[in-house]
């Protein structure tokens, strides 16, 4: 695994450096977006509204639109001058029952991995919150977004849950809620009741089920391979297999005819070294070498 994250868990006067993963990973399969009629992979462009050009990346921003349509640009400078104190740190807040966090409120999970010089402490902070039945509320920013986070024991390791802010929690607002509820008979609760404890399991097992829709998923496309149902698309605009093939033709064409023409200009060139003067000048070689031996 590669982490993503490094910082410190801070615990009282306890210092335990870290590094963050990913706990879970995505095992769907990955599509593309084509073109139906012919396979071909459909791109996605960022345009100006006001310029219609295709903005560079580098001259995206973030921005935010008021009321009367005004536009507030942020950019890297304003929001890297925002204090984050939980960027590189992880400080435990308080210590809370298990039993008393919402599950609504889970967001991520991710394991932690102590630095080998603190693996004693790391240690020390698991088994004191398990023995407790506790876990800890801490902050975490990960990518410039910063969640409030539990601590947790899993297994033999220490996970973070990032967790949504209460204001990010919506409440149910249905009209069945704001009426007095039906009034349930007694013999109806105790059949309800009792096809609760027919159905009944000891623990949680995740290994009894099945994700059946992507199981089928993948069969479906392994059926189209084998079947020889695929696609080839042609290539991008611009670079077609005919337009590549008349290019290389162009170019085989003036290679041969700039080595046709090679010949031409050079037998001017050669023609003077047929002559005498040529021959003597040759002659006069060894002479000169016999002087500089003098010498």
């Amino acid at each position: 695994m590669r982490s993503m994250w490094k910082g410190t868990v801070t615990f009282g006067l306890v210092a335990i450096p870290i590094r963050l993963y990913a706990a879970t990973q995505d095992q769907k399969l990955s599509f593309h977006q084509v073109h139906i009629p012919d396979g071909s992979r459909v791109q996605h462009r960022r345009f100006c509204a006001a310029e219609d050009t295709e903005v560079p990346y580098d001259e995206i921003g973030k921005g935010y639109e008021t009321a009367d349509g005004q536009m507030v640009v942020l950019t890297d400078e304003d929001l890297a001058g925002l204090p984050l104190p939980s960027a590189h740190t992880i400080e435990v807040l308080a210590f809370v029952p298990i039993e008393s966090v919402d599950p609504i409120h889970f967001d991520r999970t991710y394991f932690l991995e102590p630095e080998k010089s603190a693996v004693k402490p790391f240690v020390m902070l698991r088994d004191a919150m398990g023995k407790s039945g506790r876990v800890a509320v801490t902050k975490v920013a990960i990518r410039q977004r910063e969640s409030l986070a539990l601590l947790r024991v899993y297994k033999d390791d220490i996970v973070v849950e990032t967790m949504l802010w209460p204001e990010q929690v919506r409440t149910p607002d249905f009209d069945f809620l704001g009426t007095d509820p039906p009034q349930v008979g007694a013999k109806e609760m105790k059949m309800a009741a009792q096809l609760i404890d027919a159905m009944a399991e000891p623990v949680f097992d995740p290994d009894a089920y099945r994700d059946e829709y992507q199981q089928a998923l993948k069969e479906l496309v392994r059926n189209k391979i084998e079947g020889g149902d695929t696609t080839t698309p042609p290539s991008a605009a611009g670079t077609s297999d005919d337009e590549v093939s008349s290019l290389l033709e162009a170019l085989a064409s003036s290679v041969e005819a700039s080595r046709g023409s090679t010949p031409e200009k050079s037998r001017p060139r050669k023609a003077p070294s047929k002559k005498a003067p040529a021959k003597k000048a040759a002659a006069k070689k060894p002479a000169r070498a016999s002087k500089r031996k003098g010498s």
